[in-house]
């Protein structure tokens, strides 16, 4: 039985290892798509990476083949597990690109000579992409369209994308930047970072932390095992974790945000329509303008503040309920220990 695991453990490194595009590798195979009008690109492989990149004026499609802990083989040896063990095919018809890569038996298939068959496209900018592997990263920058994409053991890496984007990884993270219109990402095993993004974005992950940046517009990004950071965002918030504490700053937008094992930090530059803060793991720092008009209803095991303004209301050393500046936009916070409230 011991040695048993150990071969499956060796395995399945060994798959992660190879499962990388190795781009930097002269392709196996290329075909060119420079007379096609490519317009949708569908790709399945089985153990291997794809990358597609629009804008490009050669319009072409690499296949990368490498073995197994990516030992490189010579095209003899390739030819030779290609034909004894895979389906290789790529198609063109109707301005859609098909590229597969697939087993030909699951039963009795013997893993020393698995290979790594990655895909990397050259398209136009304007295209729709359909792509799925078990076993690699998956690299997508430069396009305009419809974008769906799975893989089951590798990372996504989004760049310069615009319309709607959907994705999902059951063991990597996602980092995605420069990208617009609607954002969908889910991971169950990894950390997502998203950058200078806007529009309608969801992001979820099951056993990773957030990290967002500069992001405009109606955003919803979750975790259940990790810890969230994000500076400057404008827009709507609605973020929360059940694992780790919460850092926001710089923050132009109306807010949602809930920890049930941490602690939460909280910067407000200007509040948007609302701001509700729910914490039940940690204390609070909440920081909020000078110059708005809020009302503030506290809830906390003590409530302390700073630099407060023209306040009118009651003010209790767990509770707080009352206005500042005339009041108008909600402010709410439900603590289970301490509440630190100032005001820039």
């Amino acid at each position: 039985m011991k040695t048993y695991l150990l071969l499956l453990l060796v395995a399945c490194s060994g798959s992660a290892a190879f499962a990388q595009g190795n781009w930097d590798k002269t392709p196996y195979q290329t075909k060119s798509l420079a007379s096609d009008g490519i317009k949708d690109v569908f790709v399945n492989t089985s153990g291997g990476s794809i990358s597609v990149s629009g804008g490009s004026e050669s319009p072409r499609v690499e296949v990368y083949v490498q073995g197994n802990n990516g030992r490189q083989l010579s095209k003899e040896e390739i030819d030779k597990r290609l034909s004894e063990d895979y389906n290789l095919t790529i198609t063109v018809n109707n301005h859609e690109v098909h590229a597969t890569a697939k087993r030909k038996h699951d039963g009795g298939f013997n893993w020393r000579n698995q290979l790594s068959i990655s895909f990397k496209i050259y398209t136009p900018k304007q295209v729709a992409t359909h792509l799925s592997t078990s076993g690699g990263s998956i690299h997508l920058d430069n396009l305009i369209g419809n974008e769906e994409f799975s893989t089951s053991g590798g990372s996504l890496h989004m760049e310069n994308l615009a319309g709607i984007i959907k994705g999902e990884t059951s063991g990597g993270s996602i980092d995605i930047s420069n990208s617009k219109d609607n954002i969908n990402l889910e991971t169950s095993g990894g950390s997502i970072r998203a950058g200078n993004c806007q529009g309608k974005i969801k992001l979820e992950t099951s056993g990773g932390s957030l990290h967002l940046e500069a992001l405009n517009g109606t955003i919803t990004a979750n975790t259940s095992g990790g810890s969230i950071q994000a500076n400057d965002i404008k827009g709507e918030l609605i973020t929360g974790t059940s694992g780790g504490s919460v850092n926001l700053s710089a923050m132009s937008c109306s807010l949602d945000a809930s920890t049930s094992g941490g602690s939460m930090h909280v910067e407000m530059l200007h509040v948007g329509k609302y701001v509700k803060l729910d914490v039940s793991g940690g204390h609070v720092d909440l920081k909020l303008p000078s110059n708005q008009g809020l009302d503030l209803n506290f809830s906390a095991s003590k409530i302390k503040s700073s630099n407060l303004g023209k306040f009118s209301g009651e003010w209790e050393k767990d509770h707080v309920k009352g206005s500042v500046n005339g009041g108008g936009i909600p402010v709410k916070v439900d603590a289970s220990d301490n509440l630190n409230v100032s005001f820039n």
